[in-house]
């Protein structure tokens, strides 16, 4: 069962000429350990390159999916904290909601092995230190929105 406009081949069209709505964009933290400056820090990226920015706050992995489904994203960002099987079990929930073609991005703390695994769904990961000029092209290809906006920030935005 798919949900809202991801059921059509290719994503959102639209029906006339003009351009794209801004792609809508879920970001999510997976666990209470308290760090939140990344999640703000790429948050804002995403904004001011053009993004419609969902902060769904601290969700555990049905709720990503009733979010993300709910709110009809194009695109779910996840702070992992280190803790990876959230992210497989949100991947999921998400499948079950009619949402499993929504691409997903992680970022935090990865542990190295993980993230083949995390490959292997579909998931890009982003481990500390990656640069937000570099998660924002990711979420404009992620969502077809390739060059659509200027002003992409970079590693000291």
């Amino acid at each position: 069962m798919s949900c809202g406009r991801h059921s059509e081949i290719g994503r959102r069209r639209s029906v006339s000429d003009s351009p794209l709505p801004p792609a809508r964009v879920l970001v999510a933290k997976s666990s209470l350990d308290g760090h939140w400056r990344g999640v703000a820090v790429v948050s804002r990226a995403l904004r001011e390159a053009g993004f419609e920015v969902i902060l769904g706050g601290m969700l555990r992995p049905s709720e990503i999916a009733s979010v993300a489904a709910a709110e009809d994203v194009d695109l779910v960002g996840i702070n992992v904290g280190g803790r990876v099987e959230v992210v497989e079990r949100a991947l999921d929930e998400m499948e079950s909601a009619g949402v499993g073609d929504v691409p997903v991005f992680v970022g935090g703390t990865v542990p190295p092995q993980a993230i083949p695994r995390l490959a292997e769904r579909g998931v890009k990961v982003f481990p500390p230190g990656s640069s937000l000029g570099s998660i924002v092209e990711t979420a404009r290809l992620l969502t077809g929105r390739s060059g659509a906006s200027e002003g992409t920030p970079t590693a000291g935005s």
